[in-house]
């Protein structure tokens, strides 16, 4: 009887905990579906049958008189915000109130593989960013395009091989691995010929990162239910030694020194030797005021960190949007003409090779990779947590301290407030005339304000030179089995996917 009296309050206390939380948007007059205890409004998500962006959508569309949404996350509050002007309150005007993403605790990282630009937050994020900066001017771009170039090649024999034997090809996994190729070039200086080996271990390393397990999923509840214990849980220990064991390789073979390569761990081992990183806390302030100095030190973890941050979001993002694009294309024959029309009339100025300068001048095929963009953005939404209690005017209200805030922008690109008729794919809409007009707050591919995405420029740098490469020598068609509208694969995390891959033929052209 006493076993089953304490088994009794226990579960009692453990639904008081998962409900305690469930009238905080009620109280702030935010409208909102009804949560589930322990799970809240997330129990699709966590059961794997929706993507975090399609639950963002989910809300976007079904309250669309409202500037914003609430959601619970577990017990956690979020907002899923609607209004362009608070998107830019939150990215630019309140910045300081809204810095961290929300996926680390502010104070101390215990994952070491987050201790990188993109998941930290507060000092260790500003830090970085000050440092890492340089790394992204358009000289060092400029100076790895050479890089680019091979791949490219290799892009186009791979694609050869199956347009000869009239073989479909999934567009996701070609472009994969013209990305993990470019990635270990640019980034660590290697030569990891995805495109040649079927079973290369940098793309089972990049399959792999985006490929949660149970265990994951368990981890991920836990974080989201019980946030004290949860920190302590590694969500990315599955890959953990495979990121340390090759930074440590990498490092060993160039003893611990630049090699003259200018790639990412060159800049990586410059920015060592310049010593400790100092600049202004954003986090802590001075008694009078002024922000404290802050410190950080790029030791062997945190390079792996950056190493490995590097290498997941230039491998997923790019070929999740180049593939999209192919696929777009290949349903919009007349757009793909026009795109062809101007890669062959730029690359006829320079002797039909690709280089820097001739895919800087190819606008219109950068109007269709935008396009594709807008249509099935890399990261479909956007994530921030309030720092301390905020006024939200277009709101009515305040937001406190440790609410995650979500950007939905899948649906902001596809809505038609924004973007008329947004089921049609049309580049011209990324015109100079016509871009000017939408508002820059419901586009936002590359994020926003001071923690925009640091690679953009190289991320369309190696994305419109992979297009050009094969809609130079292809031209791709829907294949047998391809879906018109690709379901989301539903295990998608932060950077969406689709589900079953994007199979399509490729013909070869013959340009005279």
């Amino acid at each position: 009887m006493i076993s089953l009296a304490i088994a009794l309050v226990a579960l009692a206390l453990l639904y008081y905990y998962s409900i305690k939380s469930f009238k905080y948007w009620e109280s702030k007059g935010i409208k909102h579906d009804k949560p589930i205890p322990l799970f809240g409004t997330n129990l699709r998500n966590f059961m794997v049958k929706k993507s975090m962006t399609e639950l963002a959508a989910e809300a976007y569309w079904k309250y669309p008189n409202e500037k914003a949404v609430g959601f619970y996350r577990a017990v956690r509050p979020e907002l899923v915000v609607r209004d362009p002007e608070i998107i830019k309150r939150i990215l630019i005007t309140d910045f300081l109130h809204y810095y961290p993403r929300g996926l680390n605790s502010q104070r101390k990282v215990f994952e070491p593989m987050m201790r990188n630009l993109f998941f930290a937050d507060g000092d260790m994020w500003r830090l970085l960013r000050q440092r890492l900066t340089p790394a992204f001017t358009s000289g060092k771009l400029k100076a790895m395009f050479p890089l680019i170039v091979e791949r490219a090649e290799k892009l186009q024999a791979r694609a050869l091989s199956a347009a000869s034997a009239n073989r479909t090809i999934d567009a996701r996994d070609l472009m994969a691995r013209y990305t993990t190729d470019f990635i270990g070039a640019c980034g660590f200086g290697l030569d990891a010929d995805s495109l040649n080996e079927e079973d290369s271990a940098f793309r089972r390393l990049g399959t792999k990162i985006f490929k949660p397990n149970f265990k994951d999923i368990l981890v991920l509840l836990m974080k989201s239910a019980f946030p004290s214990i949860g920190r302590h849980f590694n969500i990315l220990q599955r890959i953990e030694y495979d990121m340390l064991h090759l930074t440590k390789q990498i490092l060993e073979q160039r003893n611990y020194e630049p090699a003259g390569k200018n790639d990412f761990v060159d800049l990586l081992l410059e920015c060592r030797k310049k010593g400790l990183i100092v600049g202004e806390s954003i986090e802590r302030r001075k008694p009078d005021g002024t922000p404290d100095t802050a410190t950080l030190e790029l030791d062997d973890i945190i390079m792996a960190a950056q190493i490995f941050v590097f290498f997941a979001a230039g491998f997923e993002t790019s070929s999740s949007a180049t593939s999209f694009t192919l696929h777009q294309l290949a349903h919009n024959p007349e757009v793909q003409k026009k795109v062809q029309e101007e890669i062959d009339r730029v690359l006829a100025k320079y002797n039909n090779k690709l280089s820097y300068d001739a895919v800087k001048e190819m606008t219109y095929l950068d109007w269709t990779f935008r396009e594709g963009m807008r249509m099935f953005p890399s990261l479909g939404f956007l994530m921030r947590e309030c720092v301390r209690t905020t006024p939200v005017p277009e709101l009515n209200t305040t937001l406190d301290r440790g609410v995650r805030i979500f950007i939905p922008i899948q649906a902001l690109q596809n809505d038609p407030q924004y973007f008329e008729k947004p089921n049609e794919f049309r580049p011209e809409r990324f015109s100079p005339e016509e871009f000017s007009k939408i508002n820059k707050y419901a586009y936002l591919p590359f994020g926003t304000g001071p923690r925009a995405c640091i690679g953009e420029r190289l991320g369309l740098m190696q994305s419109l030179a992979g297009l050009a490469a094969i809609l130079s020598r292809f031209t791709v068609e829907p294949a047998p089995e391809t879906k018109r509208y690709p379901e989301v694969e539903p295990a998608s995390g932060i950077v969406q996917n689709v589900k079953g891959g994007l199979p399509l033929l490729f013909k070869e052209r013959k340009v005279t």
